[in-house]
C-alpha cells in the first residue's frame, strides 16, 4: 500500500516564494503542492482542491492574512494551516495562534526542515520555529509571570507532563504512542485530558503554556525531535 500524499496549498503573493516551495516540496515523494496561489484566491482555491496542508503568508499587500486564516478555519472540512512570516512580524503570529494556525515557521526555513515541518503538521503535530518563539510566547500568554503557568501544568499527572513535553516538541499522536509504547487512542485520551486541565483549545497554546512553566526547551529548528 502506498504511503498518502500530503496535499499542500502554499499562499503567499511572492511568485518566487511560491514557485521556491513548490519545488523544494515536490521533490520529496509523500508530498504535491496541489496549487500555489497569492492570497486573493487563497479560500477559493481551497474549497476547490481540499489541500490537507496550507503554508499561508501571514502579512500581504492585497488581502489580511489572519482574515484568510479565520476563512479557512471556518470551511466545513478546514486544512491544517501554518504560518509563513519573517523574522519581526512576531505581534501577527501571536494573533494567528489565537486565531487557530497550527504553528508558524520563517520563510527562509531549510529546505530539508521544510519537508518534515510539512509532515508534523499533516500528522497532527506542532511547529514552531524558536528564532521568534520567545516573543510570540510572550505575546501569545499575554505577558502572564510563570508562576500561573507553572500552577497549571501541576495539575496534570506524571505521564500527561511527559505527553505535553512531547505536543511541544511536535510529535503527532502517533509519534507519541511510539515514544511512549501506548496506542493512538490512549495518546488521544491523554491530550484531550491535558488541554482540559490547562484549560487551552489547542496543542499549540498546550506547548506554549508547557514552555512559559519552564517545562521544556523548545527544540532548535534541525534537531531531532
Amino acid at each position: 500500500m502506498e504511503p498518502q500524499v500530503i496535499r499542500v496549498l502554499v499562499v503567499d503573493d511572492e511568485a518566487l516564494i511560491r514557485t521556491g516551495f513548490t519545488h523544494i516540496l515536490n521533490a520529496s515523494d509523500d508530498i504535491e503542492v496541489v496549487a500555489a496561489v497569492p492570497g486573493s484566491r487563497a479560500v477559493r482555491t481551497a474549497e476547490e482542491v481540499g489541500p490537507d496542508v496550507v503554508l499561508l503568508d501571514i502579512r500581504m499587500p492585497d488581502v489580511d492574512g489572519l482574515t484568510v486564516l479565520a476563512d479557512l478555519c471556518g470551511l466545513p472540512n478546514p486544512p491544517v494551516v501554518a504560518m509563513l512570516t519573517t523574522f519581526g512580524m512576531d505581534e501577527y503570529v501571536a494573533t494567528a495562534l489565537r486565531s487557530g494556525a497550527a504553528g508558524f515557521l520563517l520563510k527562509d526555513t531549510d529546505p530539508a526542515h521544510l519537508v518534515h515541518l510539512v509532515r508534523t503538521l499533516a500528522e497532527g503535530g506542532v511547529v514552531l520555529s524558536p528564532k521568534v518563539t520567545r516573543t510570540v510566547v510572550d505575546g501569545y500568554l499575554d505577558h502572564e509571570p510563570s508562576e500561573p503557568a507553572a500552577r497549571a501544568v501541576a495539575r496534570l499527572t506524571d505521564r500527561e507532563r511527559a505527553i505535553l513535553v512531547l505536543v511541544a516538541e511536535g510529535l503527532s499522536n502517533g509519534g507519541i504512542g511510539g515514544r511512549m509504547h501506548l496506542s493512538v487512542g490512549t495518546v488521544k485520551e491523554h491530550v484531550s485530558s491535558i488541554l482540559t486541565k490547562l484549560r487551552v483549545g489547542s496543542r499549540v497554546q498546550a506547548a506554549l503554556l508547557a514552555e512559559r512553566a519552564g517545562l521544556l526547551r523548545l527544540p532548535q529548528e534541525g534537531e531531532d525531535r
